[in-house]
């Protein structure tokens, strides 16, 4: 008899838990309620023009091409039946299994202010991508024709909110699209006078890489024309721009890089969680209570051999993908289960600008130009197939060559409706 396991959630965790769970008499089937794998690192790179969709997503079926023991399913987990060891789907189906894996990832978290959505979108799937890139574009296209000079200030100030990797990464970028690839595109306004705002709440940018190298990214941000703002929170946010302390700005294009909030699959099987929401798991990352129900990547809270946090980056959840595949194989192959997971930091990366990046491998740490270089080769390695890897490295040259983003496409809407 089949054993059958069930993968909710087709990121970093659950596609790595696939890849590397291969035995005789045994199911897979993924479930998501999107039809693609998502390389979340450069989507802030979609968003900002540089890459097109297609080229950091992939539908999970292909990925999947040649295993006949893997089924994948387009469909919306609404909750699990424990008891009865059922995933119920939206619309009413339900899918058995004997292990069950919840990998569903995280969103944006508004710190209880969840009425700020519309006004400041997150960047977690391609959808928020596209949004952003649209309200960038737009902005630049409204103030054209805008003859009011305080609204058009408006319009040409850009807000981000958190200066973590995504942020200081998505301020970097923003700069060079009006400092360099706008320029000589519009006749009514200076692209170069645009507002870049890096508002940050805590003491300093990139928190988790070492002072020097947060040091370094704030002078490189300054140099491009990035306003960074630390240590006061952001209290409002409306359309008509966000309030800093007292201080009210106008700013009509905000983008939230201020943190995450795990899925609800915690509560779907009665776990405990922490204040994320994650769900508080065993050192085989399993439930408590329920050991054929693991929960791996942005949904769990696991911690490391020191007692802190495993971050919510891709390595972390591939890594988790990886072990949990060879905890059922022991199982299935009635072996003794391997040590409990332990998680290999491998280094925080984040690029600042055009030939400007950070690295810190703990006791190496690297900036500059080299950084920047090491940072593209390994994000390219990670790419999933060769097509991937060409046409991000050709896009990534043009740009760095040229000067000109290849994704600048306004699309989703009739382009000049309302946007909230």
């Amino acid at each position: 008899m089949e054993h059958r396991v069930v993968i909710v959630g087709g990121g970093f965790a659950g596609i790595q838990l696939a890849k590397d769970l291969k035995c005789p008499n045994l199911s897979i089937t993924i479930v998501d309620r999107r039809n693609h794998h998502l390389f979340q690192p450069l989507l802030y790179q979609v968003a900002t023009t540089v890459l097109a969709t297609s080229e950091i997503a992939w539908p999970i079926r292909a990925v999947f091409r040649g295993r006949k023991d893997v089924t994948t399913l387009l469909g919306e987990v609404v909750g699990v039946d424990v008891e009865k060891r059922l995933v119920s789907l939206k619309g009413g189906h339900a899918i058995p299994y004997d292990t069950l894996v919840l990998a569903t990832g995280a969103r944006p978290a508004y710190f209880g202010r969840d009425e700020w959505e519309p006004f400041a979108p997150g960047l977690k799937a391609l959808e928020d991508a596209t949004t952003i890139r649209r309200r960038l574009l737009l902005a630049f296209e409204k103030a054209e024709l805008e003859t009011d000079p305080h609204a058009r200030a408006a319009m040409l100030t850009f807000s981000i909110i958190g200066a973590g990797p995504t942020g200081v990464e998505m301020a970097g970028i923003i700069a060079e699209l009006a400092q360099r690839t706008l320029v000589e595109e519009f006749r009514n306004i200076d692209t170069t006078s645009a507002r870049i705002l890096l508002v940050e709440a805590g003491p300093r940018v990139l928190p988790v890489f070492h002072e020097a190298l947060s040091q370094y990214a704030e002078r490189s941000l300054a140099s491009m024309g990035v306003e960074v703002r630390m240590g006061r929170p952001v209290t409002d946010c409306t359309e008509e721009g966000i309030s800093i302390g007292d201080e009210f700005v106008p700013s009509r294009t905000v983008i939230w890089a201020a943190g995450v909030q795990a899925s609800k699959a915690a509560v779907w099987v009665g776990a405990e969680t922490d204040r994320a929401g994650r769900a508080i798991v065993q050192p085989d990352l399993t439930v408590s209570e329920h050991p054929e129900i693991f929960v791996v990547g942005d949904t769990a809270s696991v911690k490391t051999g020191e007692g802190m946090p495993v971050p919510g980056i891709a390595p972390a959840a591939k890594q988790q993908g990886k072990y949990v595949a060879q905890v059922i194989k022991a199982r299935l192959k009635q072996r003794s289960a391997p040590p409990p997971f332990k998680y290999r930091h491998l280094g925080n990366l984040a690029t600042i600008g055009p030939s400007s990046a950070v690295i810190d491998f703990g006791r190496l740490r690297l900036k500059g130009s080299i950084a920047w270089w090491i940072w593209g080769l390994a994000h390219i390695y990670f790419l999933i197939g060769t097509r991937s890897r060409m046409a991000v490295a050709l896009s990534w040259l043009w740009a760095f060559t040229s000067g000109h983003h290849s994704a600048r496409l306004i699309t989703q809407k009739e382009t000049l409706k309302d946007e909230v």
